[in-house]
């Protein structure tokens, strides 16, 4: 809990019982008050791990976007705040405060953590991310006014602005949306530098390999391509 509100943190997960353990442990507890890893049916010990760990788990099926919405509708029963990160140990869990204390105090609607701008560990992010993220925070700076250097995983949010976004992607492309709808809704949108590491474990389920990362940019770009022929 921070400031007087519960925190909760979506964990999407598929085979991470190599890293989910070890990224969970860091976790500042006096902040978060719910862990949830929402798994994409893992064939490993992934569950195991993330329940030693302390976490509550959901088995929901595939899809990055479907996870995180499970994940957010069980989050927003008794949470005000909704954090989220990846399960492969490369966010800094214990920055967390970075993105939720501004939320908290009232200042943001929604704060996302920049890999781009923070200090990262050789071979954690691929120049395509990289300019991926760029790339897509110039157009939607163009469409909405309001400019992103990165889509990465780490970030926080009111659990009343998600509710109110009308999520509809579920799977790479989640992240995205969630940008692009908090700018044109008016979300007050703040973006901070994060510091990112090589994951701890296991392949990455994008970027590790080529078949990963063509369905994540097939995602992206029709992600991209709805919300802006969508009205405001």
């Amino acid at each position: 809990m921070i400031a007087g509100q519960r925190v909760a943190l979506v964990v999407p997960t598929l085979n991470e019982g190599e890293s989910i353990g070890p990224a969970l442990a860091r976790a500042p507890r006096e902040i978060i008050d719910r862990i949830l890893v929402v798994d994409g049916g893992s064939r490993d010990d992934t569950a195991a791990q993330a329940r030693a760990a302390g976490a509550e788990v959901l088995d929901v099926g595939r899809g990055y976007g479907l996870a995180c919405w499970k994940g957010a509708q069980a989050a927003a029963q008794d949470c005000e705040i909704i954090a989220f990160m990846d399960g492969d140990g490369a966010d800094r869990i214990e920055r967390i405060g970075d993105l939720v204390g501004p939320i908290a105090r009232g200042d943001q609607d929604f704060v996302i953590g920049s890999r781009t701008r923070g200090a990262r560990e050789p071979g954690s992010l691929g120049w395509h991310q990289a300019f991926a993220g760029r790339a897509v925070g110039a157009v939607l700076a163009l469409t909405t006014g309001v400019r992103y250097s990165d889509m990465g995983a780490f970030r926080a949010i009111r659990r009343d602005a998600l509710m109110g976004l009308g999520m509809r992607e579920m799977t790479f492309g989640w992240n995205l949306e969630m940008q692009a709808k908090a700018a044109r809704r008016g979300l007050r949108v703040l973006e901070v530098p994060v510091p990112y590491s090589v994951r701890f474990g296991g392949q990455s389920k994008v970027a590790g390999s080529l078949k990963g990362t063509f369905k994540a940019s097939l995602s992206i770009v029709s992600t991209l391509a709805r919300v802006l022929r969508a009205p405001a």
